[in-house]
């Protein structure tokens, strides 16, 4: 009887010596709602990119998601925000190509940095701008714009959704690849811009392909070319200015998925895998569709090398046009 007792007594000394170990964090991530920060009013492109996503996301994460709208100074109040968040996988930031690539040209004291505060976890979407003209405008192409543009330096009125905006540094971009220039009037925000171009109060601009393709189907403006890759589906007969041989032309406005820097390896993954599942979920794919987006998602790590790309880029193009801050 000693003996077995003495056997008892030292294995339960031994489980006592056994180590233990805490339970990975992501089994139980998500255990609270996930946030994610859209900075910028409700119904903009990039509060549709995080809403449209969001039920499937919460399918996929397996918990609540929620959208917080945190507006002001052209996104970085939001930004910043994010940018000092715990890493915990539980606030995420969905913004646009400005946030993302242009502010950090634009703003000399920005108080977050694009390219280091955050872990990129997709571009989520993308669309074309669409080269738009009134619908009297003298020229017909591209090639009778940009004639026309070099006999009237600076005179053609360029409108613009705001300075700094995507479609603003295209129309900055489209100046610098053709050796012209015109007059750039910026808006406090596309609706208004649009609806002086339809108006007949400015002349030309580069407008999301969404935003101005209900105009470009009724006659009141005039689609030249289009900034994708290849020729949109939505504008079948309107050529790409890479075909028609403006090299550097290939711009797209896209929304993009990041986090606070220094997630966790596997929350990371997660919550990558689940954005990605999402956005390439079919419902969702004609949701955006609809509105003139296509679905990218790609990996975190193709989306940070493709936002270094495009934050040397549109630096060049902010620096070379002299572009103040806004």
């Amino acid at each position: 009887m000693r003996i077995i007792r003495t056997l008892t007594a030292a294995v339960a000394i031994a489980a006592l010596a056994v180590p233990t170990f805490a339970v990975p964090a992501l089994a139980a991530y998500p255990d609270r709602p996930v946030t994610i920060v859209v900075p910028f009013p409700p119904g903009g492109a990039s509060d549709q990119a995080a809403r449209v996503s969001q039920v499937e996301l919460e399918k996929n994460l397996g918990g609540n998601v929620v959208i917080e709208n945190r507006a002001g100074a052209t996104g970085n109040t939001g930004a910043s925000a994010v940018s000092r968040a715990d890493p915990d996988g539980y606030t995420l930031l969905c913004a646009p190509i400005s946030v993302w690539s242009i502010n950090p040209a634009l703003f000399k004291n920005l108080n977050y940095d694009a390219a280091k505060d955050f872990d990129m976890l997709t571009i989520a979407v993308r669309t074309p701008n669409v080269l738009v003209t009134r619908k009297e405008f003298p020229a017909n192409s591209v090639k009778e714009l940009v004639d026309y543009l070099k006999a009237n330096p600076g005179t053609v009125t360029f409108p613009s959704s705001g300075s700094g905006s995507s479609d603003h540094l295209t129309a900055e971009l489209f100046w610098q690849k053709t050796g012209t220039s015109g007059n750039h009037i910026p808006y406090k925000g596309g609706g208004p811009a649009i609806t002086d171009l339809v108006g007949g109060q400015v002349d030309v601009s580069f407008q999301n392909l969404g935003n101005i393709y209900p105009h470009i189907t009724t006659g009141k403006v005039k689609a030249l070319a289009v900034t994708s890759d290849a020729r949109d589906p939505m504008l079948p007969d309107v050529p790409t200015l890479k075909e028609l041989g403006y090299e550097g032309m290939v711009v797209y406005s896209w929304q993009a998925f990041g986090a606070p820097k220094g997630l966790d390896p596997a929350i990371k993954a997660k919550i990558e895998a689940a954005l990605i599942k999402a956005l390439k979920t079919e419902n969702v794919v004609k949701a955006f569709a609809k509105t003139g987006f296509e679905v990218v998602a790609n990996t975190g790590d193709e989306a940070e090398a493709f936002q270094a790309k495009e934050i040397a880029r549109w630096k060049q193009v902010v620096d070379e046009g002299k572009i103040p801050s806004p």
